[in-house]
């Protein structure tokens, strides 16, 4: 079959890697890509939040099936319009990313199912959120209501800190997501991500992985997108990972169903577990990155089956098929990341480092020029290992980042050190 997948990060490159080992794979196009999915697979230079264009250039490619990765063209219907041409599509509708693109929605959703999440206020007036924020005082959890690429959320431990997040937000820091804002109360606990595949009616689970958010070795410093995970996740035990089926994803997905916007494509459950009791921290509608580099590490050609499966309808009758082993992915970013860094410094040493079932360099942020690879993001590549046990997958993992000759990079040292 000939397959179309949309997005440029390390997520897309390690689905296309994974897609691509898949004998039903034909022809794999990847729009836009990036430097390291260019030299595996065809790309495609699209604007892929117009679904009008994808729709063309699926129709002249001969695509079959549409794999989308990011959030930003969910949330802006890619997939209905391409759903109404008559293609087969992965990925939720507008109306179903809701569940990510508003965190107002998903509290709602979590309210009308009863699954377990923090207690939480909604505002849209800067005083009003002070105000509750005053009353409940800190730590407390500050959030923009919108899509703001992984670092609208502000843990604040201070009642100081949880106040400047409100002036941040209510000024524009993080654009429209901003306009709106959710407060939570702090969730004590260990943190972990499950991925459950869903095609309106079935709940398939797929894995779980732990990410590393903040960009400091031992939890420190601001929020990321992710620095590193690793996966599977020891804290999500068969009994928690059964609570949180039975009591979070299946009442909000037969909720979703109810309200006549049932949920299809990848489900990114974000849990805290105290206690053995997993509660909601948020949804997102589309792989983790970099959890995703992890899962595709693990479950390899299968995963097009699967797509497949959930898109046809037809989970009920799909399963995975798990090897008993462990994947960890280290992010190399640029210097400065989050804040301000460079752009175009060159990378060197990755033709040299082994690319198998058990040692990948997936590209987030590149591009090639005059026959180099440079960084073009804040997160630029994403060296993913497999083993045994974890701690080989990340020993591996460790020995090629320090075969990649990029000074102006760096990355966290402690990746899987809660595991390990």
């Amino acid at each position: 079959m000939n397959i179309l997948i949309l997005g440029s990060g390390g997520r897309e490159h390690s689905l296309a890697w994974a897609i691509q080992q898949n004998p039903k794979c034909d022809r794999l196009i990847v729009a836009p890509g990036n430097a390291g999915i260019a030299q595996m697979c065809e790309t495609a230079d699209i604007d892929i939040l117009d679904g009008d264009a994808v729709a063309t250039f699926a129709e002249e490619n001969t695509i079959d099936f549409v794999i989308i990765g990011p959030e930003a063209p969910l949330a802006a219907g890619v997939a209905d319009r391409l759903r109404d041409a008559g293609l087969l599509v992965f990925g939720p509708s507008k109306a179903a990313a809701a569940l990510e693109a508003s965190k107002s929605f998903t509290k709602a959703i979590c309210d009308a199912s009863g699954a377990p999440t923090s207690t939480y206020g909604h505002f849209t007036d800067a005083e009003a959120a002070r105000a509750h924020i005053r009353a409940n005082g800190a730590p407390i959890v500050v959030k923009a209501d919108g899509l703001a690429a992984g670092k609208g959320v502000i843990v604040a431990m201070t009642e100081a800190e949880a106040l400047a997040a409100i002036d941040d937000m209510f000024d524009g820091s993080f654009g429209q997501a901003g306009a709106e804002v959710v407060i939570e109360e702090f969730l004590t606990g260990e943190e972990a991500s499950f991925f459950v595949l869903c095609d309106g009616k079935t709940v398939l689970p797929i894995g779980t992985a732990q990410d590393h958010k903040r960009v400091g070795d031992r939890d420190t410093g601001p929020n990321t997108g992710g620095m590193g995970a690793y996966s599977p996740a020891p804290v999500m035990t068969d009994a928690v990972t059964q609570k949180a089926l039975t009591e979070i994803v299946q009442p909000c997905m037969d909720e979703m169903a109810k309200r006549g916007t049932p949920f299809e494509g990848v489900l990114f459950v974000g849990l805290m577990i105290e206690d053995g009791q997993p509660k909601l921290i948020e949804y997102n509608v589309r792989f983790g990155d970099p959890e995703c580099q992890t899962l595709m590490m693990r479950l390899g050609g299968q995963i097009l089956d699967l797509l497949q499966a959930c898109a046809e309808h037809r989970l009920a009758d799909a399963q995975v098929n798990w090897a008993d082993d462990h994947a960890i992915t280290i992010v190399m970013a640029a210097n400065g990341y989050p804040a301000a860094y460079e752009k175009g410094t060159v990378i060197k040493g990755l033709d040299a480092l082994p690319e198998d079932s058990k040692n990948m360099v997936f590209h987030a942020g590149t591009a090639s020029k005059d026959g180099q690879i440079v960084a073009t993001g804040g997160r630029v590549l994403a060296v993913t290992a497999r083993g045994e046990n974890l701690k080989e997958a990340r020993d591996r993992a460790y020995a090629m980042t320090q075969q990649i000759d990029w000074p102006e990079g760096f990355y966290r040292s402690d990746i899987g050190w809660r595991a390990l």
